[in-house]
C-alpha cells in the first residue's frame, strides 16, 4: 500500500453534534471565486529525504493492522495526565501558589493589517501575524497561505465557556484578498475552528485545506471537500492556473503559482472531545513557493522537564532529552526562509513542557530546524497556560541571547496584524 494511504478505522466527532450547520455559498461569490482560477493537488512520492525510520511510522498506533491513533515517538514527550494537572495546576491555585495571568490592558498591540493589493506587489516573503497561531503568508510567486485560522472569541467547543481573548481580532476573514491554501496543524480549538474554516470556504470556497492523518473526515462531513490529508514527511503540489480575464487591472499578475506543501513532525497530541485523544495527527509543515520557503511549527513541545526553574544552561537541562525530528527537519528539509514558531503557552513548565515549547525550547527548535528567520506565536491572545501573557516576548529576546544570537533581528515577535517580509 502506498506510503500515506493507511485506511482508517476510527470516527472523527462530526461537525453536527455540536449543532453546526454547513455552509452556504452564495451563487455569484462561487461563480466568482471559480472563475478566477482553478487549482489542483498531487501528491508526490519520494519528493525529498525522509528520515531512517519513517517507514515503519513509529508515530502509529495500530490495532489488527489498521491505525487507531498516534503518539510521540521519542522520550522528549511527557503525556499530560489528570494527576499531572491536578497536582501542577489546580491544587497550587486552589492554594494561592499559582495565580491566573492578568489581561487588563495594554497587553500586546493590534493593528488593521495592510495586504498587497495584487499577487504580484512584492518580491519577498510577507508575513502577517492574525493572533495566536494564525498567519498570512503572502509568496512572490502569488500564493496566498493561511495557517491555522481561528476568528472566534473564545477557543471552545462553546460560544459561552472557555478561554476567551483579551486581544481583538485585527480583521475579518473578508477582508483576506486571496487564500489559495489553509494549512492546519492539529485539531485543538484554538488551532482548528468549525466557524472560521466556513467563513473561509463562504469568501474563498477555491481554497484548499491540508490537515494531518485522519482530519478529511471531520472536513468533508462538516461540507468542506477541497482537503488533503497527510502523514509525516509526505509531500504534495498545489497548482493554481489564473484567469487572467478576471482582473484586468491586475494583467501582470501570473499565469500559473506552482507550491509544494510538505506535512513534517513536531510533538503535541490532538482532540476535539473526551473520547478521541490522539485519534488525529498533529504536524508541522514546509511551504516553498518562488523560491521562499516557510516551515510552520504548529503547536509543538521540545523537552520534558522535570522541576520548575531549571536553569536553561545548566548541564542538568541540556542532558534532558530533546525531540530529535527538528534536527531532521533541518538536515532534510531545510533551510527555510522563515519559521513561525510557537513560544508561548508553557507554564507551569512540568505540567506543559512536553507538548509546548517555552522561548528557550524555541529558539533551540529555530537553530535545529535551520530557518534564516522566524516569528514568535502561540501567544498574545488567549490564556491557555500560566505565565504572563507578556512575558514570551521577553524570555525570548534572553533566549536569544544565551545562544550568543542578537536579541532582535533575526527572531523576533510583532504586532498583531502587523507584517513583516524577508
Amino acid at each position: 500500500m502506498p506510503r500515506g494511504r493507511i485506511p482508517f478505522q476510527f470516527s472523527i466527532p462530526s461537525p453536527a453534534r455540536y449543532g453546526l450547520r454547513k455552509a452556504s455559498i452564495p451563487a455569484s461569490i462561487l461563480a466568482m471565486a471559480v472563475a478566477s482560477y482553478t487549482s489542483s493537488v498531487t501528491k508526490v512520492a519520494d519528493f525529498g529525504p525522509v528520515p531512517d525510520d519513517a517507514s515503519t511510522k513509529p508515530h502509529h498506533i495500530t490495532k489488527n493492522g489498521s491505525v487507531v491513533g498516534f503518539q510521540n515517538p521519542y522520550p522528549s514527550y511527557q503525556q499530560v495526565t489528570p494527576s499531572i494537572m491536578f497536582n501542577r495546576i489546580v491544587w497550587p491555585m486552589v492554594m494561592g501558589k499559582l495565580k491566573w495571568p492578568d489581561t487588563m490592558p495594554p497587553t500586546v498591540d493590534v493593528l488593521k493589517p495592510e495586504f498587497l493589493p495584487s499577487r504580484n506587489a512584492s518580491d519577498k516573503l510577507r508575513a502577517t501575524w492574525l493572533g495566536h497561531a494564525c498567519f498570512y503568508v503572502e509568496f512572490p510567486s502569488g500564493l496566498r497561505v493561511l495557517f491555522d485560522p481561528v476568528f472566534e472569541d473564545r477557543c471552545s467547543p462553546f460560544s459561552f465557556l472557555g478561554p476567551k481573548r483579551y486581544t481583538q481580532r485585527p480583521c475579518d476573514f473578508a477582508a483576506l484578498p486571496h487564500v489559495d491554501a489553509v494549512v492546519i496543524s492539529h485539531s485543538h480549538y484554538d488551532h482548528l475552528s468549525y466557524p472560521s474554516v466556513l467563513e473561509i470556504q463562504k469568501h474563498h470556497p477555491n481554497a484548499h485545506f491540508f490537515v494531518g492523518l485522519g482530519l478529511e473526515s471531520w472536513f468533508k462531513k462538516g461540507g468542506l471537500h477541497n482537503v488533503t490529508e497527510l502523514d509525516w514527511w509526505d509531500d504534495t503540489q498545489l497548482s493554481l492556473t489564473l484567469d487572467k480575464n478576471i482582473d484586468s487591472a491586475n494583467a501582470r499578475n501570473p499565469e500559473s503559482i506552482t507550491a509544494t506543501i510538505s506535512c513534517l513532525p513536531c510533538q503535541h497530541t490532538s482532540g476535539r472531545t473526551l473520547f478521541d485523544r490522539d485519534s488525529t495527527l498533529w504536524c508541522s509543515w514546509a511551504v516553498t513557493s518562488g523560491g521562499k520557503s516557510v516551515w510552520f511549527g504548529g503547536d509543538t513541545g521540545y523537552r520534558a522537564v522535570v522541576h520548575e526553574g531549571m536553569d536553561p544552561d545548566s548541564p542538568e537541562f541540556r542532558a534532558l532529552p530533546t525531540c530529535p525530528q527538528f534536527t531532521q527537519i533541518g538536515e532534510l528539509r531545510g533551510p527555510f526562509d522563515l519559521g513561525l514558531i510557537p513560544i508561548g503557552a508553557y507554564y507551569p513548565r512540568t505540567a506543559m513542557s512536553g507538548m509546548h515549547a517555552d522561548p528557550y525550547d524555541s529558539v533551540d527548535i529555530f537553530s535545529d530546524t535551520r530557518c534564516s528567520h522566524a516569528l514568535g506565536m502561540h501567544w498574545g491572545t488567549w490564556v491557555l497556560t500560566m505565565e504572563e501573557v507578556l512575558e514570551p516576548p521577553r524570555l525570548l529576546q534572553d533566549a536569544m541571547k544565551r545562544k550568543g544570537l542578537p536579541a532582535t533581528g533575526i527572531f523576533d515577535v510583532c504586532k498583531i496584524g502587523e507584517s513583516k517580509e524577508y
